[in-house]
């Protein structure tokens, strides 16, 4: 019940409406604007550079690769620690946590310490021409570890709520492992999975710090979007740095807007289960 008086809440309201529109829609004007300043015409020259499209496919290829892997960790990993007990179990949980806690830019030398031309295994890989460092699979490697713990973060605690009865039932009534994983498991966690992948699949696309480290930032071939944004804009090109920079813009209003329209069909749906 709500005890604070009208102008309380007045307050409280015109404190937190100006505080989004301060940081989060004086920004997006921000950057939209920038992006159009030069014309229309100008913001798809910039969109369209060669640059900068290999840094929409790079980033595309990356997001590619780290979600399904980050997704098949977040959902084994979640599994494990939610329906079972096992020696380990909070060391596996508080190393989950660990890329919450380090530094990206941490992350990303720590990956240059052990693949680096000075690391631990660098000689070795490079007397088999084996490039990880100031190349893809180095930009791979940092975002997989930047993102691993969003998909499971969001089931655990799901999964846990939920219990293990009813897949003890079917398991009583003869169902396999995977069978009662697929029609039971599944079905009850599958918006806090979509809503983990939406959240995964943003944070790969748009990493910054331990992909800069590990990037080289060479043009067209390790450069991702935000790495590009950066070039641009150190170049005083302000428009096309405003240009690409929308591009990241307009995903994060995609995933805010997924994750409401989530939300909602969550809510509905725990509605009609409360009805029935």
């Amino acid at each position: 019940m709500i005890t604070e008086s009208a102008p309380v809440r007045r307050i409280l309201m015109t404190l937190a409406f100006g505080f989004v529109g301060l940081f989060l829609i004086v920004p997006l004007v921000t950057v939209f604007g920038g992006a159009l300043q030069g014309g229309f015409p100008l913001f798809i020259k910039n969109i369209r550079d060669p640059y900068t499209r290999a840094a929409i496919l790079l980033t595309l290829q990356t997001a590619a690769v780290v979600v399904p892997l980050n997704l098949l960790f977040g959902v084994t990993a979640a599994w494990a620690i939610a329906k079972f007990d096992f020696f380990g179990k909070r060391t596996l949980m508080t190393l989950i946590d660990l890329p919450f806690t380090v530094s990206p830019i941490v992350s990303g030398l720590i990956f240059v310490l052990l693949f680096g031309a000075q690391g631990i295994f660098g000689p070795w890989l490079m007397r088999h021409d084996i490039k990880i460092i100031f190349a893809v699979p180095g930009i791979i490697l940092a975002t997989i570890f930047i993102t691993f713990p969003y998909v499971a973060r969001e089931l655990i605690p799901l999964m846990q709520a939920q219990g293990n009865d009813q897949e003890e039932a079917a398991l009583t009534l003869g169902s396999g492992g995977w069978r009662t994983f697929f029609l039971v498991t599944l079905p009850n966690i599958r918006w806090g999975l979509v809503y983990g992948v939406i959240l995964l699949n943003a944070r790969a696309m748009g990493e910054f710090g331990a992909v800069s480290v590990v990037s080289g930032h060479i043009r067209g071939l390790t450069n991702t979007i935000p790495l590009h944004v950066e070039i641009l804009y150190n170049e005083y090109n302000l428009v096309g740095a405003f240009s690409v920079a929308s591009i990241l813009a307009f995903l994060a209003i995609a995933t805010l807007v997924t994750k409401m329209l989530i939300k909602w069909k969550t809510r509905q749906e725990m509605i009609l289960e409360e009805a029935s």
